[in-house]
């Protein structure tokens, strides 16, 4: 691969996927892509250049794509974000939302699904306190392959060993041959959807609380500030934002600050500007919601 394919490939990742290759990424580049083009039947990273350059190809452009993605991740990920959840984030919100008993929560990059399902097996725990509530938990991801994974819900030993109590193994999953299946249950509470960060998603509504862990980190600067921005927009004046312990928003977006008692939470940093309609924060949040695609019973 030369230096101008290599140029070529971090500016088309850049603009369809956010992803910032440095310089030293081309053994990445090299390792990811070498398998499609052998999918695609083409001879070198040469070849694959050239058709994308053509861009014929709607197919190969997404597997290229999807190739480069990272879609590291595990249940209970860092745990600190979830005992957050379960003891700060999830009761306020509640308290908050008590006259309208409705909740949306938002994972993006969900990857092949465990940071939702953790939230899932969260929300079932709270299900007495959730009574007559309607939860919506949306997850989304670039990749329609790890999408798909995640809505079946199926995971290998290693992946249940990884950040999943056993008592929730045994709860919430049946062996299925040398796999294990989330129950359906759970499966029924996330509605998966493809996303690009990068384009707008303003389509989604409003959210009460939003998980982006772990994604900015591969953004460069002005697309981290335009993604937080726009994540902002989608946020309800009340709400709170999770990002990954590596990621902030300082120098980034005025929009969100961190909030001063728990590390990697940010909140709306002008909330009463955002309420210039005059409604209430919870009533604004919630006459700004789509109409409900189903209800997930808990």
């Amino acid at each position: 691969m030369t230096d101008v394919e290599f140029d070529f490939l971090r500016t088309y990742l850049k603009a369809r996927s956010g992803l910032a290759l440095s310089g030293e990424k081309r053994y990445l580049v090299e390792s990811r892509l070498g398998p499609v083009c052998r999918r695609f039947n083409l001879a070198s990273l040469h070849d694959l250049v050239n058709a994308l350059k053509g861009g014929r190809e709607a197919a190969m452009e997404k597997a290229v794509v999807e190739a480069m993605t990272t879609n590291e991740t595990f249940f209970f990920r860092d745990r600190a974000p979830f005992d957050l959840f379960r003891d700060v984030l999830l009761p306020e919100a509640m308290a908050r939302r008590a006259a309208q008993r409705r909740l949306r929560i938002w994972c993006a990059a969900a990857s092949t699904g465990q940071e939702p399902y953790s939230l899932a097996m969260m929300l079932h725990e709270a299900a007495p306190r959730l009574a007559g509530w309607t939860v919506d938990l949306v997850a989304t991801d670039l990749s329609t392959e790890v999408l798909e994974r995640a809505r079946a819900g199926l995971y290998s030993h290693f992946e249940v060993q990884r950040g999943l109590p056993v008592q929730l193994l045994i709860k919430h999953f049946e062996q299925v041959g040398e796999q294990w299946r989330i129950a359906a249950n759970l499966r029924q509470m996330v509605d998966f959807r493809p996303l690009n960060l990068l384009q707008p998603f303003d389509q989604l509504g409003t959210f009460d609380i939003v998980y982006c862990r772990n994604v900015l980190i591969y953004f460069d600067a002005a697309t981290k500030g335009d993604v937080l921005a726009r994540i902002s927009a989608s946020l309800a004046p009340d709400g709170a934002v999770l990002l990954g312990a590596a990621e902030t928003v300082i120098g980034l977006t005025d929009r969100l600050a961190p909030n001063s008692q728990h590390r990697g939470l940010y909140n709306q940093a002008a909330a009463p500007a955002r309420a210039s309609t005059g409604l209430p924060a919870a009533a604004m949040a919630s006459a700004l919601q789509p109409p409900l695609r189903r209800v997930v019973g808990l």
